[in-house]
């Protein structure tokens, strides 16, 4: 009788032991993690860009400030704007020209149609697109953005490459793109007219 009080005891002491030391190994592990910090800079394929605050002078240029200005103030947005050069490039908008009161309202037909197809009602961090895989989001306007990262930490969006990415402004994550997000139908409304009479 004493023979069994004794190896049930032994048990119970060793279960105890085990469960001690493996709360210790997980407290232990879990202080020992190095914090993540947007301040740190880490190397290999987890680099972290730096998030910043976007002022008016920042190189999103006036229609990525017009875009973004169309926006509530207080919601989580996620806005791939196109570069000012990518405006001039794919739209023909400049701003010189197309500020002016008669273009005005036309300006902002576009760039509010423009808005629609590039934003996302939700923050969206390049840090969050793992390498490697293709994530998915519908816009405002329910175009489907196919997202991915490229070696550089540089997000890919419907083939179109970023310039600068995690810009912020109030609860906006802007990420400013070297192409325009259009779908067909919008970009073949905008596409030059080739034929000559």
């Amino acid at each position: 009788m004493r023979r069994v009080c004794f190896v049930k005891n032994s048990i119970a002491f060793v279960g105890v032991v085990i469960s001690i030391c493996c709360l210790l190994v997980i407290m232990v592990s879990v202080f020992q993690l190095p914090e993540a910090s947007l301040r740190n800079k880490v190397t290999g394929p987890y680099r972290t860009i730096r998030n910043r605050k976007v002022s008016k002078d920042e190189a999103i240029g006036k229609f990525g400030e017009m875009m973004i200005e169309m926006l509530p103030e207080d919601l989580a947005f996620t806005v791939f704007v196109p570069s000012h050069e990518a405006f001039e490039r794919d739209l023909r908008l400049q701003v010189d020209d197309s500020l002016v009161a008669e273009k005005r309202n036309d300006t902002y037909a576009v760039v509010s149609r423009i808005l629609g197809f590039s934003a996302v009602p939700q923050t969206l961090f390049s840090t969050t697109v793992p390498y490697g895989k293709e994530v998915f989001y519908d816009s405002l306007s329910g175009f489907t953005l196919y997202i991915s990262k490229d070696g550089d930490g540089m997000l890919v969006v419907n083939r179109i490459r970023s310039e600068k990415v995690d810009l912020r402004r109030r609860e906006i994550v802007v990420h400013v793109m070297d192409g325009v997000l259009m779908d067909g139908e919008f970009e073949q409304a905008v596409q030059p007219d080739y034929t000559k009479d």
